[in-house]
Order: structure tokens, then C-alpha cells, then sequence
């Protein structure tokens, strides 16, 4: 979807760009594992355990240093994690063992992307690595940063839409957008459509699984192109893209690059 343009912008959970894609990208692997197993034998074994999928700490520990390695680099301010996962990507165009990893495809196609909770994945712990051996000046994510620059493109748009894959802080944090633009005196327009692939439940009243009209209340999300899709990701995802992707749209978008945008607002 990034390198077809189908994509302008990307928020994520820390987990699903580090703790997965970047991992990967360094060599490692996710290996098929069981639910039904006693996870303290696992943790003499040095084995994690995401649910059913088994990965090895020692290799999740260079990933952490790799992070920590990244940061060293940097001058040392407060970074967004877009600027962050920016540096990530120009760091794989070099290093890279597994090629089209998300990370790098989008830093090479200017596709900005945000994790409003960073420092909840592998990522921290090369953070706090970086930071206790840099104690008086050091390199930081300012999610408050990722607030602002993501709204800033919102008001650099018109028209906007959302395909959110599950909830959390990634869904919320991309819907504020509009509401953000509001408090610093800009008014915009909600998002014109939004659809939700998710299998939460709305009964506990929990904001991961809150509906989409809910959302509208708030003034973030028009309800006139909007669905909820109560499935699991992994079956309906691929047949919503497969059948954007052969409508053949995306050959006549232009391809935003909003990272370039925001690279230079920053310099």
C-alpha cells in the first residue's frame, strides 16, 4: 500500500514497528509457537512469547541495542517518533538483512510514521540504555511532538480518511487530529470516511472499541462514509486492499510525501 501510494501516513503501536517489523528487518524471525505451554519453562529458556508466536530475547536484546545505537547517533534533543522511526528507516536502507520491511519502505517513499507510545516496545529499552549513559543531555520522544506534527497535517489537507486495523492510542490519536486543529484556532474538516476492522467488543465501554459514530460525537469522524467491520484483521484486511488496489485509484494519486513535508517545518 505504501509503495502504491494508498498510503499518506501511518500510526502504529510501538510493538507493531519495532518489537515486529524493524526486529525482523535485522535478520531475526517470529517462529510458530502454542498458547498451551508453561511460560516458565520459556523464560528459563530465554524464549518470549507473544499469545501463540515464540521469539528469542537474546535477538529482541539487539534489537534494543540497535535502537540505543541510533540514538547515539543523533544530535540530542527531543525527537517525535516520526522523526525517530525516520532515522530507523535511513539506518536499514544500509543495514537491512530482510528487504521491504514497513520501516523501510516507507522512509524511502517519504510515508511519515507515528507511535504515540514509543517507548512501550523494544524501542525503550534502548532509550533508557541511551539515556543512562547520557544522563545530562540525551535523545527524547515528545509524543506531544507527534500530537502537533500529525495535526499539522490535517491542516495541510483537505479531505481525510481513516483505515484503522484494531483501537488503542494509535486509532484515538489519529481521530484527535481534528479536534487538535480546533484548539489552536483552525477550523478543518472531519474526517470524510473511516473504516474499522476490529473484533472488541463495546460493552465494557472501553475506547478501543469504540464505534466510529461515537467518534462523530466528538466532531472527528463524518458518519456518512463510515463502517465498522467486526472481524478478525487478518482475513478481511488483504480483501479490502486486494480490492482497492485492482480499482486502480491510487495509479493517478500523487504521492504526498508528507514526511518531506514535515522535515521541512522542522529545519
Amino acid at each position: 500500500m505504501v509503495k502504491n501510494k494508498m498510503v499518506d501516513v501511518i500510526v502504529s503501536t510501538g510493538a507493531s514497528i519495532v518489537d515486529m517489523d524493524f526486529f525482523e528487518a535485522l535478520g531475526f524471525k517470529h517462529y510458530k509457537g502454542t498458547q498451551f505451554i508453561d511460560d516458565a519453562k520459556l523464560r528459563k529458556l530465554y524464549v518470549d512469547r507473544i499469545y501463540d508466536t515464540f521469539i528469542d530475547e537474546k535477538e529482541l536484546q539487539v534489537c534494543d541495542e540497535t535502537i540505543k545505537i541510533i540514538a547515539d547517533s543523533l544530535e540530542h534533543r527531543p525527537y517525535s517518533s516520526r522523526e525517530f522511526i525516520y532515522e530507523m528507516g535511513k539506518y536499514l536502507k544500509k543495514n537491512s538483512k530482510k528487504k521491504n520491511s514497513l520501516v523501510q519502505v516507507a522512509y524511502e517513499n517519504n510515508v511519515p510514521i507515528f507511535c504515540p507510545a514509543f517507548s512501550d516496545s523494544s524501542a525503550g529499552f534502548g532509550l533508557v540504555l541511551h539515556q543512562w549513559e547520557n544522563k545530562k543531555s540525551h535523545v527524547s520522544i515528545d509524543s506531544v511532538k507527534d500530537f502537533m506534527e500529525l495535526t499539522q497535517i490535517k491542516m495541510a489537507t483537505a479531505d481525510s480518511g481513516l483505515l484503522m486495523i484494531g483501537g488503542g492510542t494509535p486509532k484515538n490519536f489519529a481521530q484527535d487530529t481534528v479536534v487538535c486543529a480546533e484548539v489552536l484556532g483552525k477550523e478543518v474538516p472531519m474526517h470524510k470516511y473511516a473504516i474499522q476492522i476490529t473484533v472488541a467488543d463495546v460493552r465494557d465501554g472501553a475506547c478501543s472499541s469504540s464505534t466510529l459514530k461515537e467518534a462523530s460525537s466528538w466532531g472527528k469522524v463524518e458518519t456518512t462514509y463510515e463502517q465498522m467491520v467486526y472481524a478478525e484483521a487478518t482475513t478481511v484486511l488483504p480483501l479490502i486492499v486486494s480490492y482497492v488496489y485492482h480499482q486502480g485509484y491510487w495509479k493517478n494519486r500523487k504521492n504526498m510525501e508528507w514526511a518531506k513535508y514535515l522535515n521541512k517545518l522542522n529545519s
